[in-house]
């Protein structure tokens, strides 16, 4: 038993540092998904198509940010069966796989459209469309 609780603190540890992980990449793609953005907005030169390219960071971190929080939640999933079964079974010790719950996650696409991701990248891609339709006007 006493076995059994040291395995439950090295597991849980090792869980949160990756979730930790997973929190600051989200928000580094953030970051840079608005440097980027708008440096790419910012780069006027005679082509007015250039403003186009501003998609392609957006979309590209769009997707890596749903990823990594696919990823988050996957481990939360893990966090949690640790906590509940750690002290009653040794199976899956020291296993961080956390591809056993994704049935129990969103998918990639339902993890794209999450409201904290729509809300921060629909607004980035509203104005970025507001800036197109104004430029070809």
């Amino acid at each position: 038993m006493e076995d059994r609780k040291e395995y439950l603190f090295k597991e849980t540890a090792m869980i949160q540092d990756i979730i930790k992980r997973m929190a600051s990449n989200s928000f580094m793609i953030k970051g840079w998904t608005l440097t980027l953005v708008v440096a790419t907005l910012l780069l006027k030169g005679e082509n007015k198509y250039q403003v186009l390219i501003a998609y392609i960071p957006l979309l590209v971190f769009w997707f890596l940010d749903a990823y990594f929080l696919q990823q988050e939640r996957l481990y939360r999933k893990l966090y949690n069966w640790v906590i509940q079964n750690r002290l009653k079974s040794d199976e899956y010790i020291l296993d961080m796989n956390a591809y056993r719950f994704k049935n129990d996650v969103q998918s990639l696409d339902r993890t794209m459209s999450s409201v904290t991701l729509a809300w921060f990248y629909g607004s980035i891609m509203g104005i970025v469309l507001l800036y197109t339709i104004i430029l070809f006007s």
